[in-house]
């Protein structure tokens, strides 16, 4: 299966590399794993955990590059970095318009509706 290539989303002091699967070689560098069901929004505890884990990343190592990844890298990795947006002020149009300038195909139906009523 032919994934798309790993790509930086960068807004204000916000980095993010959205990227597919890790392979067993590279899982190590990946600190938290929250899996939830592909296509599926997040659950709430998810949300705030990855929030609260943007909050005291970027305030520890200001510019640093967290990376997120899903299986394919067009749903739930690119929903997270979303809703970090939406929580910096974008609206979630332009979020969604954002991530998708670098990370075509992004958002299934059910994930746009989700950030919509976010």
């Amino acid at each position: 299966m032919n994934h798309p290539a790993p790509v930086e989303i960068s807004y204000e002091n916000m980095r993010f590399l959205i990227t597919h699967n890790p392979t067993n070689a590279t899982l190590n560098n990946f600190t938290e794993d929250w899996p939830f069901d592909d296509g599926a929004p997040p659950p709430n505890q998810i949300v705030d955990d990855w929030l609260n884990l943007l909050k005291n990343k970027f305030r520890e190592k200001p510019g640093c590059c967290v990376v997120v990844h899903c299986v394919a890298g067009l749903g739930r990795a690119p929903v997270l970095v979303a809703l970090a947006l939406i929580e910096c002020g974008m609206k979630y149009e332009d979020a969604v318009q954002f991530i998708r300038q670098q990370r075509r195909g992004a958002f299934n139906s059910k994930l746009l509706l989700y950030l919509e009523k976010y």
